[in-house]
């Protein structure tokens, strides 16, 4: 079984060489941005830069959890992409629970674990967020919410669950650690519910598709950090090799 080999250290290196470069592009607002078309990886951190935001992912949780498709039902604060996405009402697309939990958008997780319990090899193990409509129901009422998952597929093989994140489009700070968390539920509960089925079974990596991941100017000075601290990283082991040298060439 052969799957990606790239980690988010590997991410975080090409976001480091791009901005190096100076190879940006500007997207509908004007802003720019680093962008790498086709990320594909381990998700093996949590982060890809900055920190988790503990106190966000548990809110942003319980709304999933509750399937409401309404902004004013996030426990407070509400943050300000959210009220900007919404219709003036506070309606928006993207609850993902509701995108997998509801009768409404024909039971995804249900139909999911259903086919991995039939089958263990199965290729049909989907969870479908997005949908055909989305063109025109991006903009409803003057909403602003083009769902950004499409779908998640999972795989048992080798006696693990491995879960496969297809996004179109995901902003590396604060939409990848956000969107990371929630799979890592999904993950847990589906993996919860089929142990009854396979009581050994393990879980396997989280692999992440992006057809478009990218960073935002104003989180450029992240990637700053990162490659101030890659120069450090690079000198000391540059020191350290170059000491190691010396002692051999002196103990000969």
């Amino acid at each position: 079984m052969i799957h990606t080999s790239s980690k988010v250290q590997d991410i975080r290196r090409q976001f480091v060489e791009l901005f190096r470069n100076k190879e940006t592009v500007v997207d509908r607002t004007g802003a720019q941005v680093v962008e790498i078309i086709n990320a594909s990886f381990i998700a093996d951190e949590d982060v890809i830069f900055g920190t988790p935001n503990d106190d966000w992912n548990e809110r942003e949780l319980q709304w999933y959890i509750s399937q409401s498709r309404n902004v004013n039902d996030i426990p407070p604060p509400i943050p300000k992409i959210w009220k900007y996405v919404a219709d003036e009402n506070g309606f928006i697309n993207s609850n993902y629970g509701w995108c997998i939990f509801s009768y409404e958008n024909g039971k995804q997780f249900s139909e999911c674990y259903n086919a991995l319990a039939k089958n263990p090899d199965t290729r049909q193990a989907i969870m479908i967020y997005n949908r055909p409509s989305m063109h025109v129901d991006a903009s409803k009422d003057g909403r602003s919410d083009f769902m950004c998952c499409q779908n998640v597929q999972y795989f048992i093989r080798n006696n693990e669950l491995i879960s496969i994140v297809n996004f179109r489009s995901n902003d590396a700070v604060f939409g990848y650690k956000g969107d990371l968390f929630w799979n890592k539920y999904v993950t847990d509960r589906l993996h919860n519910q089929l142990l009854v089925n396979y009581p050994s079974l393990q879980k396997g990596p989280i692999i992440w598709n992006a057809a478009s991941l990218h960073v935002y100017s104003r989180h450029f000075h992240l990637i700053e950090k990162e490659l101030k601290e890659s120069i450090i990283r690079n000198a000391k082991a540059i020191r350290n090799m170059t000491s190691c040298f010396i002692e051999e060439n002196r103990s000969n």
